[in-house]
């Protein structure tokens, strides 16, 4: 099977350092929008209805608006989610022949929204090894001041998995800035252009300062997995779950499916079952 080369050698090398990298002019503005709009509309559909004030809200629905497998919803979403070129940037970065989806998610941090907590990826998922990369696509880019993401350079390379409740339910969250495996990390900030997609990784530590604009900021998150990772432990979760997955079986099924290399154009079809609304990722 072809290997992936969409991005030149020195983004790859950057992602294997420092766990994350900013891939520009992905998307062109006409696609933006179109898929802007159509994930606006799914976000609608599953949380339109919510009109608390974000005073009003737990500190983990303060931090963001959650909208997991939008695929599901809708067919112009799914087109973003199995879009090729992400799907084998995806694959690239992660050395895979191919790449399933985990899942997709909308991340939209309202206007005066606060943090999100420092934490990684990896301990939420029951999957091994840790081969997941996350495409963080900001619709109208992303600037300090707006909800603006912070990556730990390398911090996917120093042997922590630390679980984070940044839902704040069941404990106060782990500080892991401090961390004596990270502490010493300083932060990057980034700032990328609408058409730029963020890859980071599963155990990179990363967090989001507050949106003290006055506009949400609209994000769209699809999360890829090597082929052939299994479920490593009984952890309840979603992807798994939905498809009767058990511990040390590999991950696939309708739910999670191959997002690329793909054979046919065709895009994967709505799974017989339907995804829960609500999830931590």
């Amino acid at each position: 099977m072809k290997r992936a080369e969409i991005l030149d050698p020195e983004r790859v090398d950057a992602f294997a350092r420092d766990g994350f990298v900013v891939v520009d002019d992905v998307f062109s503005p006409e696609e933006l929008s179109s898929f802007g709009q159509a994930v606006d509309a799914a976000v609608e559909g599953r949380a339109g209805a919510d009109t608390r004030k974000i005073e009003e809200k737990s500190l983990y629905e303060q931090s963001f608006v959650q909208c997991i497998n939008l695929w599901e919803d809708s067919l112009e979403v799914r087109q973003l989610t199995f879009d090729a070129r992400i799907g084998e940037m995806a694959a690239q970065l992660l050395g895979a022949d191919a790449v399933r989806i985990w899942h997709d998610q909308a991340l939209y941090k309202e206007a005066g929204g606060r943090e999100t907590d420092a934490h990684q990826d990896r301990p939420f998922w029951p999957i091994a090894p840790p081969d997941q990369v996350t495409a963080w696509i900001p619709f109208e880019g992303s600037r300090l001041g707006q909800g603006a993401m912070a990556y730990l350079p390398g911090s996917h390379r120093v042997g922590l998995e630390r679980f984070v409740d940044i839902s704040h339910l069941l404990q106060e969250p782990y500080d892991i800035l401090s961390d004596p495996a990270v502490e010493a990390i300083e932060p990057a900030w980034i700032e990328a252009k609408p058409g730029s997609v963020v890859f980071h990784h599963s155990l990179t530590v990363h967090f989001a300062e507050p949106n003290a604009s006055d506009r949400t900021r609209r994000v769209y998150c699809v999360i890829y997995f090597a082929d052939g990772c299994t479920r490593r432990s009984p952890i309840p979760h979603l992807v798994p779950d939905r498809q009767g997955i058990a511990v040390d079986q590999p991950i696939a099924g309708e739910v999670s499916p191959i997002a690329w290399p793909r054979d046919t154009d065709e895009l994967p079809p709505t799974p017989s079952t339907r995804p829960p609304r609500l999830g931590f990722a």
